[in-house]
């Protein structure tokens, strides 16, 4: 199907992109990618009166290290994630999430802070950087703010960014020498996550200091498993031990009903899916 006709601005700053973006309102959608937003014109699902192509602007393009942090850009590429030694050594976590992405094709030309913006919770990126309290920097013509992601996801394909705004970077605390894993159920390689689970483990000594676990598509927006986290601490890395803890990690979550599985189907996977995942990140 051909999109309905719409005008197309590629500006080459964030100042003119965010200026674009507050003079279109509601009528003006962001190009970065496009992995997400072409199919969606193509059905016509969406019919914007303006695209905004951010792709051009080199000062979203790097992945920076801020410290105690990591900064991925929103024009930085799926491909550009996987690449950087920075991410692969401090946010090992969002590594593995991302090289589970589609296909190669699509990691080179998708990118990281495009998936968040458009909040698909069957996206395999929400969990890990929801899960290792990613914050998302957002840029208005009222100036910067920064919201993190329990805030930022607030519905499927419903974030925090307002109209007018734009998404400029995600940032990422460093999380250094922790094991993590990221465990993905799907019928067919490069699907949608029927199930996720993402999850982060600083370990001492055999047993299980701290815990961080996000959940793919068990919900409306990703989901982190606060109490299952909870209960991890302090307990032997070993199968028994932490089998019980992981099984209950699908109890207070709301996930759809679809070809791919029914609610309860799905919860037992969750189960299944954070034991592997979380012994695998204790290195059980």
């Amino acid at each position: 199907m051909i999109p309905v006709e719409f005008d197309y601005a590629a500006p080459a700053t964030v100042q003119e992109a965010v200026a674009l973006l507050a003079e279109h309102g509601d009528d003006a959608k962001v190009l970065a990618g496009g992995q997400s937003l072409l199919p969606v014109l193509r059905m016509r699902l969406n019919a914007p009166g303006v695209v905004v192509d951010i792709s051009g602007i080199e000062e979203l393009k790097g992945i920076t290290d801020e410290g105690d942090a990591i900064r991925i850009g929103a024009g930085a590429t799926y491909q550009d994630v996987l690449d950087s030694p920075l991410v692969s050594e401090h946010l090992r976590l969002l590594h593995q999430a991302v090289s589970e992405v589609a296909d190669p094709q699509i990691r080179h030309r998708g990118t990281l802070c495009g998936a968040l913006a458009h909040a698909d919770p069957a996206g395999d990126v929400g969990a890990p950087v929801l899960a290792l309290d990613g914050r998302m920097v957002i840029r208005g013509t009222a100036g910067e703010r920064t919201v993190g992601a329990e805030e930022f996801f607030v519905d499927i394909f419903e974030t925090a960014i307002g109209d007018g705004e734009l998404l400029t970077a995600v940032v990422i605390p460093k999380h250094t020498g922790w094991g993590s894993h990221y465990a993905k159920f799907v019928r067919v390689s490069h699907q949608w996550a029927i199930v996720g689970v993402a999850a982060a483990v600083r370990a001492e000594g055999g047993t299980i200091a701290e815990a961080k676990v996000g959940l793919t598509n068990m919900g409306s927006r990703p989901l982190r498993a606060a109490a299952v986290e909870q209960a991890l601490a302090g307990q032997p890395a070993t199968e028994e031990a932490l089998g019980a803890i992981c099984a209950r990690v699908g109890e207070g979550t709301d996930p759809p009903s679809d070809l791919n599985g029914q609610a309860d189907y799905r919860r037992h996977v969750a189960g299944v899916l954070a034991r592997r995942a979380v012994l695998a990140a204790a290195g059980g």
